[in-house]
């Protein structure tokens, strides 16, 4: 299939997504610090920089695109256009996550990834429970969560994967 703008057009309108501050990501800080927890951003000196790291926890959040990380979800789907490069690109995203987590939860970082598809599309009761979910992880201290879409589904409330 043919791409329905030229290549110029295409490449401005990819340079333009955001990898830092986009809005999942900054709906999650707002939540939870509005409930109390303290954080820092985009932590050069951590695998990955992470989207936020919570030291007194020591915790590490990851809010990540199911495009760009080629997360197993409805809002995931290959390009029909140079389908080759997008898949060796996020199967280098996803090897590249893969050797971070390792990493943190190595350095005794505890290490929580957020779908987009969590945070996609939810009103606010929904939120709460995802925020809920993100708290009481932090809280608990398991070492590794996943949250995808399936949290606000009546019968999984929430995605765990041991590292």
């Amino acid at each position: 299939m043919v791409d329905v703008v030229d290549a110029v057009t295409r490449s401005r309108m990819m340079s333009g997504i955001k990898g830092k501050n986009t809005k999942p990501e900054v709906s999650i800080r707002r939540a939870l610090h509005a409930r109390g927890f303290r954080y820092r951003i985009h932590v050069n000196n951590l695998p990955g920089k992470p989207d936020l790291v919570l030291p007194k926890y020591k915790a590490v959040v990851f809010v990540h695109g199911c495009f760009w990380h080629g997360h197993t979800c409805r809002y995931f789907k290959i390009p029909r256009t140079r389908p080759d490069f997008w898949m060796e690109k996020i199967e280098k995203n996803r090897t590249r996550d893969r050797f971070q987590e390792i990493a943190l939860l190595s350095d005794g970082w505890r290490v929580l990834i957020v779908w987009e598809c969590a945070i996609r599309s939810m009103d606010k009761k929904k939120s709460m429970v995802l925020i809920d979910q993100i708290a009481e992880w932090l809280i608990n201290g398991n070492e590794y969560l996943q949250i995808d879409e399936t949290v606000c589904s009546p019968t999984v409330s929430v995605t765990i994967s041991k590292a």
